[in-house]
């Protein structure tokens, strides 16, 4: 399996874990877009940081090719995804958390 592939599953469990499994629904929610609006900057800095100065590389073997400053396209797959379920996950423990008495 390739980093591309890797990037895309991840991407669709993400949508799949939000709308179906933790049933958070954020996708649908303005303050998720504007929440991954200020996050995402900071991700194609951070991607072109590290990958500009070979810190982190790729094969090219294992992306398709196409590079958002300086990194594969696959990373803003991966990045959303990574947003998208810390952000379910901090709902979904945050529901655990609250107890009536």
């Amino acid at each position: 399996m390739v980093y591309t592939d890797i990037a895309v599953l991840a991407f669709l469990f993400s949508i799949v874990f939000d709308l179906f499994i933790i049933k958070a629904r954020l996708i649908r929610r303005a303050v998720f877009w504007t929440s991954y609006a200020i996050i995402l900057p900071f991700q194609l800095i951070t991607n072109w940081w590290l990958t500009s100065r070979k810190i982190v590389m790729y094969s090219p073997d294992a992306i398709i090719g196409t590079r958002i400053a300086s990194a594969p396209a696959e990373d803003l797959l991966f990045g959303f995804a990574l947003i998208l379920c810390v952000m379910n996950m901090w709902i979904f423990w945050g529901r655990k958390g609250i107890q009536k008495k």
